[in-house]
């Protein structure tokens, strides 16, 4: 006798035993912007529900974090100052390398992870030195690995580089190692798109660029074979795990490069993504807390070992409760 799929379906215990993709909150990053200044906790319009804080507020976000059940955050900044060369990104007394110390202070045992790139802290709002109106790949590589080092320092158990500049990985593990600390792991950005999808980060991390578009260093939203070739020179360069930016419009990108990696593969579930499911929800049009689930659910069977997510703490509670 056949025994149909439909009878898998109708006990809940046996539909979640029989489960092919399962889903924990150790899988979970959830990001966090970093604004200068105190006593700082304000709403991001683009994103609801979403809050810039500052360093000495970051421990209250931590709180909620982690008693939601996530333990992995992802830092960016937003500095005062801004110039040229970036500077602030790479200040060992700057907005995430203070957070980074409180946050360390106060919650040891969680994982910190800082976002590694210049856009937020140039004048001109692009990912490096530049050159005329061209990015200058290779003078923007110390300064990125400057900045991972300052952070490491600062007590981030790992960077991630999101910069997209060519050899930015091998540069990052040469600083670190260099300087004893090559227990920090690197958490590259290796397959990020030229997105459409980042408009609300933009606004919620001030780091929109004065002229032009990213086009010249992001991948062109049309490559496959592409992000497969970045992906396997960024983890010959050293990197411990891999992301691919965005996450649901680029499922099948995941699954590539998923297929070929030795590491473990994360996906961002963006901020575009993020309000389109907020925005959706406040008028009625879909069930935000399904749409949610089944949104972790299309990443993680696509082949992402880590999911971050402005959804973390909601998705975390969702599988404390039993609802995912």
């Amino acid at each position: 006798m056949i025994v149909r799929p439909r009878r898998l379906r109708r006990n809940k215990i046996i539909r979640d035993m029989a489960a092919e993709t399962r889903l924990s909150p150790s899988m979970l990053v959830y990001p966090v912007f970093i604004r200068e200044g105190k006593d700082i906790i304000e709403e991001i319009p683009a994103m609801p529900g979403q809050r810039r804080c500052s360093p000495d507020t970051f421990p209250r976000i931590l709180e909620e974090v982690r008693r939601a059940g996530v333990n992995s955050v992802l830092l960016f900044g937003i500095p005062e100052h801004k110039d040229e060369r970036g500077s602030e990104a790479y200040n060992e007394n700057g907005v995430i390398q203070q957070a980074l110390r409180t946050g360390k202070k106060h919650f040891p045992e969680m994982c910190f992870i800082g976002d590694v790139c210049l856009c937020e802290y140039t004048s001109h709002g692009h990912c490096g030195l530049l050159k005329g109106e061209t990015v200058d790949n290779d003078p923007t590589l110390e300064l990125l690995a400057q900045t991972a080092l300052s952070q490491a320092q600062a007590g981030a158990d790992i960077v991630a580089p999101s910069d997209m500049m060519d050899g930015h990985v091998a540069a990052i593990r040469a600083k670190l190692d260099g300087a004893g600390m090559d227990d920090t792991l690197i958490f590259s950005y290796a397959v990020k798109y030229a997105s459409a999808f980042y408009g609300p980060f933009r606004e919620a991390a001030g780091s929109a660029p004065s002229f032009g578009d990213r086009k010249s260093y992001q991948m062109d939203p049309r490559n496959v074979r592409e992000g497969i070739r970045e992906a396997l020179l960024d983890i010959e360069e050293g990197a411990d795990m891999i992301m691919v930016k965005p996450g649901l419009p680029y499922l099948d990108v995941l699954r590539a490069v998923k297929e070929v990696s030795e590491v473990p593969v994360g996906a961002y579930c963006v901020s575009g993504e993020y309000s389109m499911i907020k925005a959706a929800a406040e008028r009625g049009w879909l069930d935000e807390k399904r749409v949610i689930a089944e949104s972790a659910v299309c990443l993680a069977r696509g082949g992402a070992d880590i999911i971050v997510s402005y959804f973390a703490p909601e998705l975390a509670k969702m599988m404390k409760e039993g609802e995912l």
